[in-house]
């Protein structure tokens, strides 16, 4: 089953050179011919760019399912039962076994718990089952061409154009993702050039057929974002009935000794010492987690909340952690309302980004502000009580 992401934020893009404001929108033929300049002043020759442009079409397809994000909408606990079955993780252990010795040369030399890539590598394809059939050249210039995330995408279209030069790119016929990724745990072209890993000595980086090759790049992509060797991303915890609720929330880290002192506590074993933020994806009422460092790097990745904390519980079980405990979680707001909640918090003067209905980390934060500002239980999670309050 593929799961249809936000691609909002990859670190190589940034980095590329000459990256300037994306142009957008017009005349698709007249844009082409910019993406053909644009390419010849960054040392792409005019051939290449020619030839890999000129089987390029508009894609209404990749449009639209740019425009479906409405599974994002799904609190966490139904996401994660939704994404995560027994069969997913007998799978993933099987496959730990079978790439027993790849899974030892990703750990070794990037860093990366095999259960933080298996995770992943289920998630983004299941196990590779399913890579996605869009044509990635078609893919990328039309959401370049797409004036909503343009300054994302434009870079892409010259990194595929790379790939296109070495042989490593067919613009007829690379499939992926309908966001221009490639291969069995998705890699956008930039990332590809960047970190991309021959680990079967093949002489190639095959994405898409070869496990190792896969594997061991996104491992090395995961050591370029930040991942920290050795260390924990995220950890069950128990929280007490009451406590100052508006020191939740991603990006608010406490020690240890803190978080203890407040009452949380480990559901299983012991607290890593190191600095960690508390996770209530559905309230206090609901799961709790304390996330480390290492979970930062997952937005490098992924953007949405709720796939980033899926994807990061997913890879505990896979290492032998227990079902996290649900709780009783005070109801959520469906679809609608929260797209009124989030108008209501925009008047308010809040950035909560697109009236979109997902409680995404703009959404939180204002609502744990205003929960605040109400006196109550600050713990980001938006209720019927608080829409009726505002």
């Amino acid at each position: 089953m593929r799961i249809l992401k936000q691609v909002l934020a990859v670190a190589t893009v940034a980095a590329l050179p000459g990256l300037a404001l994306a142009s957008c929108g017009g005349n698709f033929s007249a844009f082409k011919d910019d993406l053909k300049s644009e390419a010849v002043s960054r040392g792409i020759s005019a051939e290449t760019a020619d030839r890999f442009l000129a089987s390029v079409r508009q894609d209404p397809t990749v449009l639209r399912a740019d425009r479906a994000q409405g599974v994002f909408q799904r609190p966490f606990i139904d996401f994660s039962r939704r994404l995560i079955s027994q069969n997913r993780i007998n799978a993933g252990k099987a496959k730990a076994r079978q790439w027993d010795s790849v899974f030892d040369r990703v750990e070794r030399d990037y860093g990366v718990d095999r259960n933080v890539l298996l995770a992943f590598w289920a998630f983004e394809t299941d196990y590779g089952a399913f890579q996605g059939d869009f044509n990635t050249a078609n893919a990328l210039v039309t959401l370049a061409h797409d004036c909503r995330r343009p300054e994302l995408f434009r870079p892409q279209v010259f990194a595929g154009m790379e790939l296109f030069a070495q042989g490593d790119f067919d613009p007829q016929r690379t499939t992926g993702a309908w966001a221009g990724e490639i291969g069995m745990v998705q890699m956008l072209p930039a990332d590809i050039i960047e970190n991309g890993v021959d680990g079967d000595g093949d002489g190639a980086v095959r994405l898409k057929s070869s496990a190792p090759d896969a594997l061991l790049s996104g491992g090395k992509m995961l050591q370029h974002f930040g991942w920290r060797a050795g260390e924990p991303w995220l950890q069950e915890v128990t929280v007490p009935a009451d406590m100052d609720w508006s020191l939740s929330g991603a990006g608010k880290p406490q020690s240890v000794a803190q978080w203890q002192a407040m009452g949380v506590e480990a559901r299983s074993g012991t607290l890593v010492d190191l600095p960690g933020s508390l996770i209530l994806p559905q309230g206090r009422k609901g799961p709790a987690f304390l996330a480390y460092p290492n979970f930062d790097v997952y937005f490098e990745w992924n953007q949405s909340f709720t796939y980033v904390l899926t994807a990061a519980y997913f890879a505990t079980r896979l290492g032998g952690a227990q079902v996290y405990d649900a709780g009783n979680p005070e109801p959520g707001l469906g679809a609608d309302q929260m797209k009124r909640l989030q108008t209501k918090l925009q008047g308010r003067g809040y950035n909560v980004g697109k009236i979109d209905g997902i409680l995404g980390a703009g959404t939180r934060a204002a609502v744990q502000a205003e929960q605040t500002r109400l006196g109550l239980p600050a713990d980001a999670w938006p209720t019927q009580a608080l829409l009726d309050r505002l």
